[in-house]
């Protein structure tokens, strides 16, 4: 159930493309808050809201925020996008978009005249920190790669939310952010993982693409139920589309959560037991144990018989991580207090010149 609460706009802290942060007056609290400009409208101080509080009321955080489901100030939206697919559907946020591949697009016969993707390289991760180590690592030793992002809508649903991708983009580190599913903000907007892979490939012109769920991640601790479980059907319809699936293993010695030590059991599951087709998949090589107690993880799963496994050293990938520490946060971890994890970003990158 959505619970709501009136509130009214006191201070503004920024505006972004398509997000504004601000605070706001709610039963004599000042609480920070979200406003999707392209959903709700623009917000100024003074305005009175209708705002999103279920996340906070269940201490869950989403963020540490509220967010705006109507400004009662200002009801007159935006015009949206001139096409006809609906995104969040039959929800009261549901909206237009224009997909690449609808009728009413430009691109629209390129998706008719689509044969393969012809190999081209897809990494493809589990968590939303996984694309800034993946991506900064493909620029600095491939500069010359093109690189599309496709955020999946296994997490956070507006591309607009994620800093990493405004920064990644301000920094000219990916050609184009694609959003399909009820995901939606992206340069390139797309029905499904199909029709985004072909964006990437004949619209982006990217020579790779990296495809992750937006921020946050639901789990549960049981086998299967974690939203990181598309990364199988990910694998296998790079796989059908004829392109090279590079799949990010979630790997750490720093979580002190025994199911996520060494290769995660989130991983070892999508590995072992959700997709259907091989993957390629590259492992740092760490100290002695913990290499070994990978190794014991990757057999006692039969991943090896399954995936094309290779060990990668580390220098490269960490020459230019410890550089960039400001991009690497991973549940509040960063670089050198999860090295491992981020390390198994960086060497999937390796697997570009594969």
């Amino acid at each position: 159930m959505m619970n709501t609460s009136r509130a009214v706009v006191n201070r503004i802290i920024s505006r972004e493309e398509g997000l504004t942060r601000f605070h706001a007056d709610l039963n004599g609290s000042s609480v920070p808050c979200i406003n999707y400009d392209y959903l709700t409208g623009e917000v100024r101080e003074g305005d009175h809201l209708i705002v999103n509080t279920t996340a906070m009321d269940l201490k869950l955080g989403s963020g540490g925020f509220h967010f705006v489901v109507a400004n009662l100030f200002n009801p007159g939206q935006p015009k949206g996008a001139e096409g006809h697919i609906m995104k969040l559907r039959y929800t009261p946020m549901q909206m237009n978009c224009l997909c690449s591949e609808a009728p009413e697009s430009p691109f629209h016969e390129i998706f008719n005249r689509f044969e393969s993707l012809n190999g081209m390289k897809v990494v493809i991760g589990t968590l939303h920190s996984m694309l800034a180590p993946v991506v900064l690592c493909i620029h600095a030793l491939f500069p010359y790669a093109k690189i599309a992002y496709i955020m999946t809508d296994g997490g956070a649903l507006p591309m607009w939310l994620s800093n990493n991708v405004r920064k990644l983009k301000k920094d000219k580190l990916i050609c184009s952010a694609i959003t399909y599913g009820n995901a939606f903000g992206g340069d390139l907007e797309c029905i499904n993982i199909y029709t985004a892979l072909i964006a990437a490939k004949e619209i982006a012109g990217a020579d790779i693409a990296v495809i992750t769920m937006g921020p946050g991640i639901a789990g549960t601790a049981t086998p299967y139920g974690f939203s990181g479980a598309e990364q199988g059907y990910l694998i296998d319809a790079v796989n059908q589309l004829g392109g090279f699936p590079i799949a990010i293993p979630r790997l750490s010695f720093s979580d002190v959560r025994d199911r996520h030590r060494g290769i995660s059991h989130q991983s070892l599951t999508v590995l072992g037991r959700l997709c259907s087709t091989k993957a390629n998949v590259a492992i740092p090589v760490l100290d002695c144990n913990e290499n070994e107690y990978i190794l014991y993880q990757i057999r006692q799963h039969g991943l090896d018989l399954k995936h094309l496994i290779t060990y990668r050293e580390t220098a490269e990938v960490d020459s230019v991580l410890s550089n960039k520490t400001a991009y690497l946060d991973k549940m509040g971890r960063g670089y050198e207090a999860d090295r491992a994890y981020f390390l198994a970003c960086g060497v999937s990158a390796l697997l570009y010149d594969s």
